[in-house]
C-alpha cells in the first residue's frame, strides 16, 4: 500500500464507521462550546458534559458569565480539575468579549488564541465546530493514532497537526478530526487495546507498533 492508499483507506473506514458524527461536547451557540472545550483540558468529555449544565444554568453568554464571581464559577466546576485556571480564564475571556466583540466570540483562530486559557487546540475547535472553518485539532487520541498509523513520528502534536493537514483533504478535516477521536476511543483505545478490534492499526499500522503490541501479548 502506498501512503496515499493508506491515507484513503482510513478515510472510507471512517466514514462507513461514523456517516453521522455526534459531537463530544454539549453546547448549543459558539460560546458555550468555548467554554465546553476550555473546560475539557486534562479531563473527560463525559466528566464536562456533567457540569456544563450546572454552570450554564447560571450563565450560558458572557453577560451573564461576568455577573459570577472567578470563585463561584469556580466552585461549580471543581470536578473537571484545574479550576483556579480555567475560573479565572472563563471570567476573564467573558469580559473580553464583552469589551472587545460585543459579547459574540470571534471567528479567527489568531483572535480567539488572545483570550485568557485559550491555546490552539481549544481555538482550532471552536473554529471548527462552531463556525464549519476547516482546522485539524489534535488531541491525545489523533497524535496516538497518527503514530500507530505511521502518519506521524509522534514527536509533539505540532508536527502531527501539520502532517495530518498535509495527508488529508481540507474539506475533510471538520469531520475526519471528530472521526478519528471516536475510532481511538471505541476501536484504537491507549489502555486495554485489542488489535484483532482495530481494523485499520490492523491494516496499515506502524510495523514497529504492531511488533510491540504481539511482544507484550506474548509475555503476559
Amino acid at each position: 500500500m502506498t501512503k496515499q492508499d493508506k491515507v484513503n483507506f482510513v478515510i472510507d473506514t471512517l466514514e462507513k464507521l461514523y456517516p453521522v458524527i455526534p459531537v463530544p461536547l454539549d453546547h448549543k451557540d459558539p460560546y458555550t462550546l468555548l467554554i465546553a472545550v476550555l473546560l475539557s483540558a486534562q479531563s473527560t468529555d463525559v466528566r464536562v458534559n456533567k457540569i456544563t449544565p450546572l454552570l450554564f444554568s447560571k450563565a450560558n453568554n458572557p453577560f451573564d458569565m461576568v455577573k459570577l464571581t472567578v470563585d463561584e464559577i469556580r466552585e461549580i466546576i471543581k470536578p473537571v480539575g484545574l479550576s483556579p485556571m480555567k475560573s479565572k480564564g472563563i471570567h476573564g475571556l467573558s469580559e473580553i468579549l464583552i469589551e472587545k466583540y460585543n459579547g459574540e466570540v470571534p471567528k479567527e483562530m489568531e483572535l480567539l488564541e488572545e483570550l485568557p486559557a485559550v491555546g490552539h487546540k481549544t481555538a482550532s475547535v471552536v473554529v471548527s465546530q462552531a463556525f464549519g472553518i476547516p482546522a485539524f485539532p489534535v488531541d491525545t487520541h489523533i497524535h496516538r493514532l497518527m503514530y500507530r498509523w505511521g502518519f506521524s513520528n509522534g514527536k509533539n502534536v505540532v508536527q502531527t497537526e501539520k502532517d495530518a493537514k498535509r495527508l488529508f483533504p481540507e474539506e475533510l478535516w471538520n469531520r475526519l478530526h471528530l472521526q478519528i477521536i471516536w475510532y481511538g476511543r471505541d476501536y484504537s483505545p491507549a489502555r486495554g487495546w485489542n488489535l484483532e478490534k482495530d481494523t485499520i492499526t490492523k491494516t496499515i499500522g506502524r510495523k514497529t507498533v504492531i511488533s510491540a503490541y504481539h511482544k507484550t501479548k506474548k509475555n503476559r
